[in-house]
C-alpha cells in the first residue's frame, strides 16, 4: 500500500515541474502564514482572524499553515508528493466555498474598488494537483527513491 503510494515514473519531467513551481508558490503562502513575512501576519494574526471571520477552530489554521509551509515544502522534494497534494487540495477547496466562490469565478484585477477576488486561481491549482496525485513526485523525487528501495 505504502508502495504505492510512492510508485512514480523517475524520469518524468512534468511532475518534477509542477511540485517544483507549485510547491514555491504555497509555500509562499505558507511563510507569509507562519512567519509573517511578505506581507503575511504571522499565525497569532491568522489564526485569531479565521476564527473571527468563518469561525475555523485554531487547530484547523494551525494545520493549514503546517500544510502549506511544511507540507509544500516536502512536495518541493517529491517527499509524499500524492498526499501533500492531497491536502493542498482540500485547503484550495476550502478556500473557494469559505471565501472566493462569492466573487465568481474571475480574479477581479480591475473591478473598482478591488473587493474580492474569484477562484480562477484555486481551479488552475487544483488541475496541477490532480496531475501530481495521479503520477507522483516524478524525476527527482523522494518519492521514486524511497519506491525503488
Amino acid at each position: 500500500m505504502f508502495r504505492s503510494v510512492l510508485k512514480t515514473d523517475s524520469n518524468d519531467f512534468t511532475p518534477l515541474v509542477l511540485r517544483v513551481i507549485l510547491g514555491v508558490v504555497i509555500s509562499a503562502h505558507g511563510a507569509q502564514k507562519l512567519f509573517g513575512i511578505w506581507g503575511g501576519h504571522g499565525p497569532e494574526w491568522t489564526v485569531d482572524a479565521w476564527h473571527q471571520w468563518w469561525g475555523l477552530p485554531s487547530v484547523l489554521t494551525y494545520l493549514v499553515i503546517f500544510i502549506e509551509s511544511i507540507g509544500a515544502t516536502l512536495m518541493i522534494l517529491g517527499l509524499l508528493t500524492r498526499f501533500w497534494a492531497i491536502l493542498i487540495g482540500i485547503i484550495m477547496l476550502g478556500a473557494i466555498y469559505l471565501v472566493h466562490w462569492r466573487w465568481g469565478f474571475y480574479m477581479n484585477w480591475y473591478m473598482q474598488p478591488q473587493v474580492g477576488e474569484g477562484f480562477e486561481y484555486h481551479i488552475l491549482v487544483l488541475s496541477i494537483l490532480l496531475v501530481l496525485v495521479l503520477r507522483g513526485g516524478g524525476k527527482w523525487s523522494l518519492d521514486g527513491r524511497l519506491s525503488r528501495k
